[in-house]
């Protein structure tokens, strides 16, 4: 059932996209797949954000409920949830994201592993429609042609660190710079607070007997993620097909391109809500300079009378 509903159709678009192209490479499919499945993602992708947005800046009235609720977990759950409810926001938001993306990468993956072990899957596991386009039947005649390379430069059926410890630096340099990408990404989400806590800090201090401030463990949390995920990302990928490592790179440069275009987004609307409500104000406290209060004329046919 994974391969008929997920395997599948994603290793057929793929395959489309190849055949269709000027000039039939792998690379460039790979490239053109990516960034369409992360236009295909945009509401989703553009919601999560806006919520992940709202959530960091919501971490000063979490610790305001904290202290309100004096310990009482209870008290404290109901209010945090009363305010996402007045927010609009929905605190697993970001689940639906992570639902998506997991069974491409798993689907993109295994369809790679196809072609990597055998360039006949692209005959053997392609939808009849797709098998009959003109490409396809030359690769069926001459599996030799099919070009599995990124512009000529990279194999990217080979792995940045081969069997025997082998580096094969081209692909090194993909699985390095796709790593970099996930911290700057992940960089980008973070909050610029300027009261840091380490995680190790935090440990300390609830050694010490005070206890921790979830807001603060969470940030800590999230400052320690940016750097454990590319780590983490970097030593999958090493020793896999370089071909899934270029999407993981394309994927993260198209993912740093739309969180700047929907973080701009709000604070550009930010500013412009700030200054209307700051003109607003300045109109209802600060009177109209140089004008006079108007003097008053008598009406004709009245007549003035002394005190």
């Amino acid at each position: 059932m994974f391969n008929t509903l997920i395997v599948n159709p994603i290793f057929n678009l793929l395959v489309f996209i190849y055949a269709i192209i000027p000039g039939h490479n792998f690379g460039l499919a790979i490239i053109i797949f990516t960034v369409l499945v992360r236009l295909l993602m945009w509401p989703l992708i553009k919601k999560q954000l806006h919520q992940a947005k709202a959530m960091r800046e919501l971490q000063p009235e979490l610790k305001r409920i904290k202290l309100a609720a004096k310990g009482d977990k209870q008290k404290e759950s109901t209010m945090m949830m009363e305010l996402y409810k007045e927010r609009e926001i929905n605190p697993f938001s970001s689940i639906g994201l992570l639902i998506v993306q997991i069974p491409i990468f798993l689907g993109l993956y295994s369809g790679l592993n196809r072609i990597v072990k055998d360039q006949g899957a692209i005959i053997d596991y392609s939808y009849s429609f797709i098998a009959k386009l003109p490409w396809i039947k030359t690769l069926a005649a001459d599996p030799s042609k099919f070009d599995s390379t990124l512009f000529g430069i990279v194999d990217l059926t080979k792995a940045a660190v081969e069997k025997g410890g082998v580096i094969y630096w081209p692909a090194m340099i993909i699985v390095a710079a796709s790593a970099v990408m996930q911290y700057f990404q992940a960089k980008q989400l973070m909050p610029d607070t300027k009261d840091k806590k380490s995680l190790r800090q935090i440990l300390g201090q609830a050694g010490e007997g005070k206890q921790a401030d979830q807001a603060e463990v969470s940030a800590a949390v999230g400052r320690s993620t940016k750097f454990i995920l590319p780590i983490f990302i970097f030593i999958v990928t090493v020793n896999i097909a370089s071909a899934l490592s270029l999407y993981w790179l394309t994927s993260g440069i198209v993912a740093f391109i739309q969180q700047s275009r929907v973080l701009g987004q709000d604070k550009t609307e930010m500013t412009t809500a700030t200054t209307s409500n700051k003109k607003v104000i300045e109109a209802e406290i600060i009177p109209p300079k140089n004008k006079k209060p108007k003097k008053k004329t008598p009406k004709k046919g009245t007549k003035k009378t002394r005190s």
